[in-house]
């Protein structure tokens, strides 16, 4: 008998537009975290500075930060077939400037800068646009699965990117690692093209852009489930996640590792997360915040014992393992988001979700500082315990009220 996880992972496959947007956010998401790689060790032998690559990293998040909420609010009102294009073909032309430069001799950091704030961009909208659209593509029975799998495939290409930025960049350097970057941007802008267009109708009494965006944070704030959802998303992208833009310094500083074994290191997260993200799908748990702030947890912790861990291998295993944390985490964030909001909200709250992950580049900056000032061990341990109380803080403010 065949299980209802598997009946509904066969039928998102035979959903061509699901399809589709999934292979859209595999491409893009793969390239996105081999730029990141890369842009983090070119500007390290550059500047040998923690906080020069961490301003490199930061500024992918800033739009994150600064277009959120407006990316919802957007989606709600306009094509988001249209939107997804202009985003995916403004990164694909990014990366190509990126090409160009090199080639030309002149590439420095700041041009690294200017191309992570406009991917940043498309980054910015991907939950409230690609993400949004393949929840829409998939029947209402099979919403979990579909942001399971999508969660899931979005973990293996954390554990791919960094691998593969890794090699390329001990093999063949920046430019031409960016330039198979463009060529596979490209082939997700042609993918968008081939979605179908669909009716978006303005739902009647529909709030006016500012006001809808406001009206989403009221609903959030007398949702508990929603408090906790944003609390979290912050604690988490602030202190948590920011890990990685201090692991070619941690990684070299503490085992004398290559590009290509810190690239091993940055995938050891995703890959645990990729193997969660297989449980979850075929599991399908209901979203419950409980598990969500479990798997954060989950991750901080292993997060802090790598910081203090005396052996390359034995950081790799516990970022594996943290990374079931980080699945459970991923794959219930959006879930709870769209669940606990009203339908006509949904977008608009994936957008506030969005801007809470925004908030990364404020621990990519601190993160980089303490690295610099005290060295990397101590900055991972201190940004972990902080997002364990900030995770803690998110299960107070969410069950208040209940």
């Amino acid at each position: 008998m065949t299980s209802p996880g598997w009946a509904a992972i066969r039928r998102l496959f035979g959903t061509p537009d699901f399809v589709r947007l999934w292979a859209i956010g595999g491409i893009a998401n793969t390239m996105r975290w081999v730029e990141i790689l890369v842009a983090s060790l070119w500007t390290w032998q550059q500047t040998h500075s923690a906080l020069a690559v961490a301003l490199v990293a930061m500024m992918r998040a800033v739009p994150m930060l600064l277009l959120g909420a407006a990316a919802g609010a957007i989606a709600d009102r306009m094509d988001r077939r249209l939107v997804l294009i202009a985003l995916q073909a403004a990164a694909t032309a990014g990366v190509g400037a990126v090409v160009l430069l090199g080639l030309a001799g002149r590439l420095a950091v700041w041009h690294l800068m200017a191309q992570g704030f406009v991917t940043g961009m498309a980054w910015a909208a991907e939950m409230a646009t690609r993400r949004r659209m393949a929840a829409d593509a998939a029947e209402p029975d099979d919403l979990v699965s579909a942001i399971a799998l999508d969660t899931m495939t979005n973990s293996t290409t954390r554990a791919a990117g960094p691998l593969l930025g890794g090699l390329l960049f001990d093999a063949i350097g920046i430019t031409t690692a960016f330039g198979i970057a463009f060529a596979l941007h490209g082939a997700a802008l042609w993918l968008a093209f081939r979605i179908a267009r669909r009716p978006q109708p303005v739902a009647a009494g529909r709030p006016e852009f500012l006001a809808g965006i406001a009206d989403a944070a009221r609903i959030a704030g007398a949702t508990p489930t929603l408090r906790g959802v944003l609390i979290a998303t912050v604690a988490m992208n602030v202190f948590a996640f920011s890990y990685t833009t201090v692991l070619p310094a941690f990684g070299e500083v503490a085992f004398g590792a290559s590009g290509t074994l810190i690239g091993l290191l940055a995938a050891a997260e995703p890959l645990g997360a990729l193997a969660g993200g297989v449980l979850l799908a075929l599991r399908r748990p209901a979203p419950r915040l409980a598990a969500f702030l479990g798997g954060a947890a989950w991750f901080c912790g292993g997060m802090v014992l790598a910081a203090l861990s005396p052996a390359y291998a034995l950081a790799w295993l516990l970022l594996f393992a943290g990374g079931f944390g980080t699945a459970r985490f991923g794959s219930l964030q959006a879930a709870l988001a769209m669940v606990a909001a009203p339908p006509e909200a949904r977008s608009r709250m994936l957008g506030l979700v969005t801007t809470a992950i925004g908030t990364s580049p404020f621990g990519v900056l601190l993160a980089g500082a303490l690295s610099d000032g005290a060295g990397p061990r101590v900055a991972l341990v201190a940004m972990g315990a902080l997002a364990c109380a900030g995770v803690a803080l998110a299960w107070r403010w969410g069950r208040a009220g209940r």
